[in-house]
């Protein structure tokens, strides 16, 4: 195994705070409103929330930061930060994202000493950007020299893995249909990595309307810790 797979599996690893809890509030709404009642329907569900919410937000996202690393723009940085705060569609979703943000950057500072990774920070310490997952997730690869595909596939895949262990507590789900959502899945993020590769930058922050209403009306509950 090589050790650029090893910092992949580090990074993404279920421990670590992945931002996964924004896809799961639209998710669970549909839960309660028994919209998602079986395998085949979560499935569903959950495929219309990452081919939309995910791939046009943070996996482009990603990908841009990714290429703003690549040629020294920090500048980007900045405006991919303040485009995706300004993006959530709630209260809650937006300090869950800045609360992710800095947790994770405490932790990856400890273990890649990258000064593009410590500028992010500084930024974020003295309230310039707010912080989120996505963008870290981008610093670190992309110094480690890990290519921008594996980097977005083990991104969605690491997403996916933790909606789905949400929903076998939310329906239920038996295990054996959790493993088989991810099995059946592999095409589909293959699909959508290559989309996000090739999407044009305006079409950043594309979203179903449907979704949106979903995270809207988590608003009321809010419940991260500040």
């Amino acid at each position: 195994m090589s050790n650029k797979l090893i910092h992949l599996l580090q990074i993404f690893d279920s421990n670590f705070p992945l931002g996964a809890f924004t896809h799961s509030l639209a998710l669970k709404t549909f839960l309660q409103e028994a919209k998602t009642m079986n395998k085949e329907t979560f499935l569903f569900g959950m495929k219309q929330q990452l081919q939309t919410q995910f791939s046009y937000t943070e996996g482009l996202a990603c990908r841009l930061a990714y290429e703003a690393i690549e040629n020294q723009q920090f500048n980007k940085i900045k405006q991919i930060d303040k485009e995706l705060f300004n993006l959530a569609s709630s209260r809650e979703i937006r300090e869950g994202n800045k609360k992710m943000g800095r947790l994770l950057i405490q932790v990856t500072k400890q273990l890649y000493p990258f000064d593009s990774l410590k500028l992010y920070e500084n930024k974020i310490t003295a309230n310039e950007l707010h912080g989120h997952t996505t963008i870290i997730f981008a610093i670190v690869s992309t110094e480690l020299e890990i290519e921008l595909e594996r980097t977005l596939s083990f991104y969605l895949f690491a997403i996916i893995s933790s909606l789905v262990q949400n929903g076998l507590g939310g329906i239920p789900l038996k295990q054996v249909d959790g493993k088989k959502i991810l099995h059946e899945l592999q095409p589909f993020i293959q699909e959508q990595v290559e989309m996000i590769l090739h999407l044009p930058e305006e079409e950043f922050g594309g979203s179903l309307p449907c979704l949106e209403n979903a995270h809207l009306m988590k608003n009321t509950s809010y419940t991260i810790e500040k």
